[in-house]
C-alpha cells in the first residue's frame, strides 16, 4: 500500500527536533509527516486534476496532478493557533499517486496553554534547519526543487527577518525515487509516536505566489485538486484556490 511504502521513502519529511520546553516534541524520531491518507473510498486524488474536493485525515489544500513536476514554492504567514494542539504547513513533490517517494519542507506549530513554537524542517531522517527562527506574523517562502529522482534542494527564506536556510542531498536512490507526479501546497496533521496529534485551529492559511515548474515550465495552481481533512465524520478544514497562484485554507 502506498501509504506503507512512502513511510519509509528517502525524501520523508518532517521527523524534527523537539521544540524547546515542549514534552511532545522531545523525540526526535516521533514526529512524522505522513503521505496523504485518503477517506470514504478514495485510493488517491487519481490521474486528473478536478476542482471538487477530496477528503483524507492528514491533509488539506491544493495538489497537482501529472508529470514532470521539478520544483515547488509558496509563500505564506506563520499562523497563530487558537487552540491546544499541532499542525504542519509545507510544500513538496509525490506523495499521492508517486508510490516511492516524497520530498517536502514547510513548518509544524505547537501550542501548548498560552505558548506556541514553531519547527522548520527539511527533508532528511530527524533534522531540523537550524539559523532560522519563526514567529506568527513572519512570512515564508518555502521551496523544493529535485535536481534528479534521487537528489535536490529544501529552502525556507523568512522575509520577515531576512533569514534562509537551504538544504542539498544527492544519491538516495537506496531509499527510493522521486515520479515527479504531484505538486503540493499542504496544511497537515501530523504523527507523533505513531499517532496523530491533536490538530489545532490554525485559523487561516494562504499561499501565494504558489507555483511549480512542470517539464520546464512554470505553471499556477489552476486545475488543480482539492483536499480537506476529515477524522470521522467531522470536516475540520475549508480550503480552495485563489486564482492562478493562491492556495486558502480555513480551520472550520
Amino acid at each position: 500500500m502506498r501509504f506503507n511504502i512512502l513511510t519509509n521513502a528517502f525524501l520523508l519529511a518532517g521527523i524534527a527536533v523537539a521544540a524547546p520546553g515542549t514534552a511532545m516534541r522531545r523525540a526526535r524520531a516521533a514526529r512524522q509527516s505522513k503521505p496523504m491518507n485518503p477517506v470514504d473510498g478514495i485510493t488517491s486524488l487519481g490521474v486528473t486534476n478536478n476542482s471538487h474536493v477530496e477528503y483524507s485525515t492528514n491533509w488539506a489544500g491544493a495538489v497537482l496532478i501529472g508529470t514532470g513536476y521539478t520544483s515547488v514554492t509558496g509563500t505564506f504567514t506563520v499562523p497563530s493557533p487558537t487552540t491546544a494542539g499541532s499542525g504542519s504547513a509545507w510544500v513538496g513533490i509525490d506523495g499521492d499517486t508517486c508510490g516511492t517517494a516524497i520530498l517536502q519542507t514547510g513548518i509544524d506549530w505547537t501550542r501548548s496553554g498560552s505558548k506556541t513554537t514553531y519547527d522548520a524542517w527539511y527533508p532528511d531522517y530527524a533534522y531540523d534547519f537550524s539559523g532560522i527562527s519563526l514567529a506568527a506574523g513572519n512570512v515564508v517562502i518555502v521551496t523544493v526543487t529535485a535536481s534528479s529522482k534521487t537528489g535536490g534542494t529544501a529552502v525556507i527564506k523568512n522575509t520577515s527577518t531576512g533569514q534562509t536556510v537551504t538544504h542539498t542531498f544527492s544519491n538516495e536512490a537506496s531509499l527510493g525515487s522521486l515520479c515527479e507526479y504531484n505538486a503540493e501546497w499542504i496544511i497537515e496533521d501530523f504523527e507523533s509516536g505513531g499517532s496523530m496529534v491533536t490538530f489545532a485551529n490554525f485559523g487561516t492559511v494562504s499561499f501565494t505566489g504558489a507555483s511549480a515548474v512542470k517539464s520546464g515550465n512554470t505553471v499556477g495552481v489552476t486545475g488543480a485538486s482539492i483536499l480537506d481533512i476529515k477524522q470521522s465524520s467531522t470536516v475540520l478544514t475549508d480550503c480552495s484556490l485563489s486564482g492562478s497562484s493562491g492556495v486558502t485554507c480555513k480551520y472550520v
